[in-house]
């Protein structure tokens, strides 16, 4: 549900949500069903807070400037993964890619082999609600 014609404000938003926490924003991009963030965040941060934050003020810019109905929300959940310093600009181009990189895969691809990079244990029925229309 996110469209290209208003991608940037809302990343704009986003980063302004980093901002006032005292985090960094390193990069930030997107396709219509998903978002990845960079963040550097300090050691006091709690990520869960910042997510709730930044999914709870999203979900009341975005339906209030874009859906006035209130018919956007974020899905429950979400994945964070740690990266160590050198391979920042690796990341940084994986998400500056991210429209390139969805015309190969799906988000539900992407994001198992995300689990399975970082060997992150799962069960199927506890993953998102994929939008594989």
């Amino acid at each position: 549900m996110i469209k290209s014609s208003w991608e940037n404000k809302l990343f704009k938003y986003i980063n302004g949500i980093i901002t006032k926490k005292n985090q960094k924003l390193l990069a930030i991009n997107g396709v219509s069903d998903h978002i990845h963030i960079l963040i550097s965040i300090s050691p006091s941060c709690r990520i869960s807070d910042l997510v709730r934050e930044i999914k709870k003020s999203t979900n009341k810019y975005i339906n209030s400037s874009f859906f006035p109905n209130n018919i956007f929300s974020w899905q429950e959940g979400y994945g964070v993964f740690s990266h160590s310093n050198s391979a920042i600009e690796n990341v940084r181009a994986y998400i500056n890619n991210q429209k390139e990189h969805h015309r190969k895969a799906s988000f539900r691809d992407e994001y198992i082999k995300l689990l399975k990079d970082f060997a992150v244990e799962y069960k199927e029925e506890y993953l998102f609600d994929w939008n594989e229309d």
